[in-house]
C-alpha cells in the first residue's frame, strides 16, 4: 500500500491506495491516473451495493448513494458519468459491466463537499499532474458529476477530514 501526504491548507490529508473515492467533482478535472482509478473504485461500489462482496461495506463514501432511493441505478449513473469521460478522451472502458437501467434521479450534495473535494483533487494534482493543475488554477467553482445536483451546505459527516 502506498501512503501519501498531501497539505491541504493547515490539514495534512493522507492518500491511502485503497481507499475509495467516489467524486462529486465531474470526471473532466481528474487526470489519467485519477480517472481509471475512480472507475475502478465506482465499479467496487457497485459489486458493494449489490451485496456481491464482503470488503468495504461500511465504507463512508458509499453513504449517498446507499441513501438515494435506487443505490444501483445511481451507481450505474455515476459510472456512466466516468465511461463518457474516458470516451472523449479515447480510452476505453469496459461498459458492459455498467447495468443498463435508465434513471433520471440525482443526489443532491452540498456545495462545502464539491468545494472540500476539489481542494483535495488539487492537492493531488499538484505532485502528480502539475501541468493539469496549472491549466485548473483559475476554476474556483468546479463542476460536478452529471449525477449531483449541489445545493447551500457544508462537507458532509462522512468525509474524512
Amino acid at each position: 500500500m502506498t501512503i501519501s501526504l498531501y497539505r491541504l491548507g493547515r490539514i495534512l490529508i493522507a492518500d491511502y491506495d485503497t481507499l475509495m473515492r467516489l467524486w462529486t467533482l465531474h470526471p473532466r478535472y481528474l487526470d489519467a491516473k485519477g480517472l481509471v482509478a475512480a472507475w475502478r473504485e465506482a465499479l467496487l461500489a457497485q459489486k458493494v451495493l449489490a451485496g456481491s462482496t464482503r470488503g468495504y461495506k461500511h465504507h463512508p463514501q458509499l453513504a449517498r448513494f446507499r441513501s438515494h432511493r435506487q443505490p444501483l441505478r445511481a451507481i450505474a449513473a455515476f459510472l456512466r458519468g466516468l465511461a463518457r469521460e474516458a470516451h472523449r478522451r479515447g480510452y476505453r472502458f469496459d461498459t458492459s459491466k455498467i447495468p443498463r437501467y435508465n434513471s433520471n434521479s440525482r443526489i443532491t450534495e452540498t456545495e462545502g463537499q464539491l468545494l472540500y473535494e476539489w481542494k483535495h483533487l488539487r492537492a493531488k494534482l499538484r505532485v502528480r499532474a502539475p501541468h493539469l493543475y496549472r491549466e485548473l488554477r483559475a476554476v474556483t467553482t468546479p463542476q460536478p458529476h452529471p449525477l449531483f445536483r449541489i445545493r447551500p451546505g457544508g462537507i458532509r459527516p462522512w468525509e474524512k477530514t
